[in-house]
């Protein structure tokens, strides 16, 4: 090596004395020449020195004598490893050899022996091939593979470094040309992983996480990424996963999940892993995540994240290996929720209960007129009443007023319904004084109050289990009632109280009124939404193909009747977030000759993929909302429609469509942004329709959410001519700043209840609207996606 050494300093040794002049270096031949010469003597005398260096050391590598070759290449491959330069401009050795790059390569195909020169040449050659980037024909990974090979399975992830960031970079670029490339003509790829793999570990030692997760991506390689990460690395690593997984598409989505979760996993960040455990609603790998720390305020800490999104405690525990620890089973069933809400409240010296009229500030309303005591006044009173004293049990007019002077007393048929279920909502939670409070209820002779508190009954316990298991108790004697209010509001309760349980005890319990064809198609439909709300997005093998087969068995005049709506939305709910799990059902929903068929499939597809801002998805509900659908259309199966049923059959595929496009868009922040275009164009354009059904659907962009932008439009839409869309634009309002205290909707609701003072139906929706802002006196919130936060 020493004499190797000595004739590479020898051939790079060229006059380096300053007083040598400009003639007496060597002279150009025209085809080295650059076409530029005035370029050519803006040359540096230190730049003119290294490129007169550099065309030496390729004669020589073109000459016979061997013994030069090995010192030729160390010299070169000196230069360029030590060259630097900006951020936009190429080295200058490779500008310099960028012409000679022919000639090299020619060299490399001469020498036909596999020996360490011709390595060190298809290196230097890799690396010169970044200047030919444009040619498609990737040199840069042509020649490394090319080293490779030659050199065997010795080359490591530094010996990539060694040639700079940039090259390890473009060599990314090319890999995934390239296997892509190969996939479509379906060539071996395990060369291009193996060398991906380097990459992957040299960029992850060097701070370029976000390179080497992308390079894998594009690879279909992700899964490979957890034996590369450190202690150092892998909270970035994790953190970039799951950033990106609204932007995927299926598969590539719930492998970034699982890769993130293992890499958690082998760092024991167990938390992080349950976290999105919960994300894949995995019932082993939630189970496993719970069980695996031995620290009990880490998993007391679990236990409350899952009682918050309503894990089945059945997936964490089985007959033979059941929890016994009480603290923790306290945590699973929120059995203490209601009174650490209440202490939270009375730490924030929110927990007096507030009226109606603190919340209508009618004394600050322009327009002053009468007050009348109306049925209509008196339901809007009872809901605002719920809404802003909810979980305080507390409130003035239901729960803590007198016998004679309860609400419960001052509505009519569906209104006492209503009121004495509120009383579910301001005893939320409480268990323990909420039973005995609305079971008073219970002994009325009036059948509308005693539903009423079977309702109130499933509304209380929304989110909360306890040991002695009421709600099952005491509603489900009911769900054979004769007596359809009470029927009903059984069924509802059950739902409510055991929602997203996966109790398999209401399966037999409401399952028969579905497969039972004498069963009313009211009493069916509110069955299928209740397990709809207690086996959400578990795609039940049993329920999924008895609602279909009661779709099919119908007669289409059954099928038109508007609770029909309730079928779809049930069914759609066993699929949520379930993606293309429900293409079976979808394809079956094809085969009915109805228009719910339709209403359905759009229904289950939006749920199905709900939150996960599917573009594909998104632009397909907007061809559905761009057909423009003329009276004369007929029924699908060729029979004639009424003009009534014409309405409804064209119009509710249409607003389903687009509040879908809202479900979709709803959990990616920058597809719910784009989503706001759109519904602007649909509102220029679209059906009567689709124009009502905007409002709703920018709402469930942003619940409990007050976007200022969203609020500007909304306003604009709430005086719009057509009373229906300023209705929904309304209540709408309501939603988007629910249990925000939000000063600036506050005011508009208020300026609106002037405005539509003459307009019940209007007026009943802004005291709705004005409830729901001051929802749990500004402790709750309506948004179903737990790490979004209000920008308010």
């Amino acid at each position: 090596m020493g004499r190797d050494e000595s004739q590479a300093q020898k051939l790079s040794v060229t006059s380096r004395d300053p007083e040598v002049k400009e003639d007496d270096r060597p002279h150009h031949t025209e085809e080295m020449r650059p076409s530029n010469n005035k370029v050519a003597n803006e040359l540096s005398e230190e730049d003119q020195q290294l490129k007169t260096e550099l065309e030496m050391l390729v004669e020589r590598l073109g000459e016979d004598h061997t013994q030069m070759h090995r010192p030729a290449l160390e010299a070169m491959r000196s230069i360029i490893r030590t060259s630097t330069s900006s951020m936009t401009s190429v080295p200058k050795p490779l500008k310099f050899l960028r012409p000679h790059y022919a000639q090299l390569k020619s060299v490399h195909e001469k020498w036909t022996t596999p020996t360490d020169e011709k390595v060190l040449l298809a290196e230097i050659l890799s690396v010169l091939g970044m200047t030919y980037s444009n040619t498609g024909e990737h040199d840069t990974l042509v020649f490394r593979l090319l080293a490779d090979s030659m050199r065997g399975a010795n080359t490591t992830a530094e010996d990539l470094g060694h040639w700079g960031h940039e090259y390890v970079r473009h060599l990314s670029t090319e890999l995934g040309e390239e296997y892509n490339a190969r996939m479509e003509k379906d060539q071996d790829t395990s060369e291009l992983l193996r060398l991906a793999l380097l990459v992957v570990e040299f960029s992850l030692k060097h701070h370029a996480e976000i390179d080497a997760v992308d390079l894998l991506l594009e690879l279909e390689a992700v899964d490979q990424l957890p034996q590369f990460v450190d202690k150092d690395t892998f909270e970035r690593v994790c953190l970039y996963l799951v950033s990106c997984v609204n932007l995927l598409v299926p598969p590539d989505d719930v492998m970034f999940l699982r890769t993130a979760r293992e890499i958690y996993r082998k760092f024991q960040r167990y938390f992080e892993a349950l976290v999105i455990s919960v994300r894949l609603m995995d019932p082993e790998r939630i189970r496993e995540d719970f069980e695996s720390p031995k620290n009990e305020v880490m998993q007391k800490q679990m236990a409350f994240l899952l009682a918050r999104q309503q894990i089945p405690v059945e997936w964490l525990q089985d007959e033979s290996n059941p929890i016994k620890d009480q603290a923790l089973l306290d945590c699973l069933f929120n059995t203490h929720l209601s009174s650490h809400f209440i202490n939270f409240a009375k730490e924030l010296s929110v927990y007096e209960p507030k009226s109606p009229e603190d919340v209508y500030k009618t004394h600050l309303e322009t327009a002053r007129f009468p007050v009348v005591d109306s049925a209509r006044g008196n339901l809007a009173n009872i809901f605002v009443n719920a809404f802003v004293n909810a979980g305080f049990g507390n409130d003035l007019l239901v729960v803590g007023a007198d016998e004679g002077n309860s609400y419960v007393y001052k509505a009519k048929d569906h209104g006492k319904l209503s009121a004495a279920a509120s009383a579910g909502l301001s005893l939320l939670w409480d268990t323990e004084m909420g039973l005995s409070h609305i079971d008073k209820f219970t002994y009325s002779s009036n059948e509308y109050i005693k539903a009423g508190a079977l309702l109130a009954y499933g509304i209380l316990h929304t989110g909360v289990r306890t040991e002695m298991d009421a709600p099952l108790a005491l509603l489900s004697e009911h769900v054979e009632s004769k007596s359809s209010p009470l029927q009903h509001s059984a069924i509802v309760g059950l739902g409510l109280a055991y929602a997203g349980s996966c109790r398999e005890e209401i399966v037999a319990l409401l399952l028969p009124y579905v497969q039972d064809e004498t069963t009313s198609i009211e009493t069916a439909a509110l069955c299928v939404l209740s397990l709809g709300f207690v086996f959400v997005g578990s795609a039940h093998g049993e329920i999924v193909p008895s609602v279909l087969q009661m779709l099919m068995e119908r007669e289409p005049s059954q099928l038109d009747n508007s609770w029909v709506q309730f079928i779809s939305l049930g069914l759609a709910l066993l699929f949520l977030s379930r993606q293309d799990a429900s293409d079976a059902t979808i394809e079956t929903l094809k085969a009915i000759e109805h228009p719910v068929s339709r209403e359905a499939q759009i229904l289950v597809d939006a749920c199905s993929y709900a939150g996960t801002g599917n573009v594909l998805k998104i632009q397909s509900l907007l061809h559905d909302c761009a057909e423009h659908v003329t009276h004369d259309s007929k029924k699908e199966g060729g029979s004639e429609q009424t003009d009534n049923e014409s309405e409804g059959a064209r119009n509710w595929y249409q607003a389903f469509s687009v509040l879908a496009i809202a479900l979709v868009a709803m959990g990616e922040d920058v597809g719910a942004e784009m989503t706001l275009r759109h519904m602007s164009h649909l509102m220029h354009y679209g059906d009567p329709v689709i124009r009502r059904t905007v409002p709703l659907a920018l709402a469930l962009l942003n619940p409990s959410n007050p976007v200022i932008t969203v609020l500007d439009t909304l306003s604009k839409y709430s005086h719009d001519s057509d009373l229906d869309v300023a209705l929904n634009s309304i209540f709408a309002m309501g939603l988007v700043g629910a249990g925000t205290n939000n000063a600036r909707i506050t005011q508009r609701l208020r300026q609106l209840a002037n405005y539509y003072a003459k307009e019940p139906d209007c007026l009943f929706a802004v005291r709705i609207a004005q409830g729901l802002v001051h929802m749990g006196k500004g402790t709750l919130g309506i948004a179903p996606i737990s790490h979004r936060s209000a920008n308010v």
